[in-house]
C-alpha cells in the first residue's frame, strides 16, 4: 500500500520519524482536514495513545494530555463522519505512530462535512 503526500517524514520500518511541523493540536488538525486531499496523510501521535492521554507515565502534563485528548477526539470524530481512516503503525514495543488518511470528502452540494467537527470545537 502506498500512501500518498505524508504531512511528515515517517519510515515504520525504520521506527523513525522526523517531524517537520510542531505538534499538532486540535485546531491545526481541523486546518489539515479542510485542505487534505484524499490519500494525503497526517501522523496525528507518536508513543502509546492510551497511556499518554489518560496518566502520567506517558510522561506529559496535564495540559498536554488534555490537548492530546482533544486532538485524539477529534481525530474520532473525523473517522465518524467518515472524513479519514485512522490507522496505526507499531514502531516498537508500547510505542506506535497514530497515522489520520483522509478519505474523499462528499459530493453533495448541501452537505458541509466540516461543520459537525467545527461545531464541536
Amino acid at each position: 500500500m502506498t500512501m500518498a503526500r505524508h504531512s511528515s517524514q515517517f519510515s515504520p520500518q525504520a521506527g523513525s520519524m522526523r517531524a517537520r511541523t510542531p505538534a499538532l493540536t486540535e485546531l491545526t488538525f481541523l486546518a489539515w482536514l479542510a485542505q487534505a486531499a484524499p490519500g494525503d496523510s497526517q501522523i496525528y501521535h507518536l508513543g502509546f495513545l492510551a497511556v499518554d492521554a489518560e496518566t502520567e507515565f506517558g510522561g506529559l502534563s496535564a495540559q498536554e494530555r488534555r490537548s492530546l485528548r482533544m486532538l485524539a477526539d477529534a481525530a474520532f470524530r473525523a473517522a465518524e463522519q467518515g472524513l479519514v481512516h485512522l490507522v496505526q503503525a507499531r514502531l516498537g514495543t508500547d510505542r506506535f505512530a497514530y497515522l489520520a488518511i483522509a478519505r474523499p470528502k462528499p459530493t453533495e452540494p448541501q452537505s458541509t462535512p466540516m461543520a459537525p467537527l467545527i461545531a464541536e470545537f
